[in-house]
């Protein structure tokens, strides 16, 4: 049994007490916190498990180096979208951001520029869920059901 199915077992009985409306609100602010914190993780370059991101490709041009991290703009709130339904939350990529971390997060092979040449991107899990996310949903539950 996975992490995520022992918590979806655990907090079950204790949400059906709460009303739509009361599990909607959770849910939002569940969502938006852990959009937060996978922001927090990709600027910090690493995967869900704590390893770090495989570095870029160097660049071939003599004196180009690159003083951005990955990821700078995708990891903006405008780009992350949060979902909140009364029985779950969700955080996303949206629009033609979304096709791109799709090729990060599965380590696709896309096209570098528009009729450019293709390259085998490396896995770079942009959204995830670890065991410290685990603890910190279970943590809000607890929190929002004793006030």
């Amino acid at each position: 049994m996975d992490d995520l199915q022992s918590l979806e077992e655990w907090v079950a009985p204790l949400l059906e007490k709460l009303t739509p409306k009361e599990r909607r609100k959770l849910a939002r602010t569940i969502a938006t916190a852990l959009r937060r914190r996978q922001r927090e993780r990709i600027a910090d370059q690493q995967n869900p498990d704590g390893s770090a991101y495989e570095p870029r490709k160097p660049r071939s041009q003599a004196g180009f180096v690159r003083r951005q991290p990955m990821f700078m703009k995708i990891r903006q709130a405008k780009y992350m979208r949060t979902r909140a339904a009364p029985n779950s939350a969700e955080v996303s990529f949206m629009g033609r951001v979304a096709r791109i971390a799709q090729v990060h997060q599965k380590g696709l092979r896309a096209r570098v520029q528009s009729g450019g040449p293709s390259y085998d991107y490396p896995q770079r899990e942009l959204l995830g869920y670890s065991e410290e996310d685990q603890r910190f949903i279970r943590d809000m539950v607890i929190d929002h059901l004793t006030l």
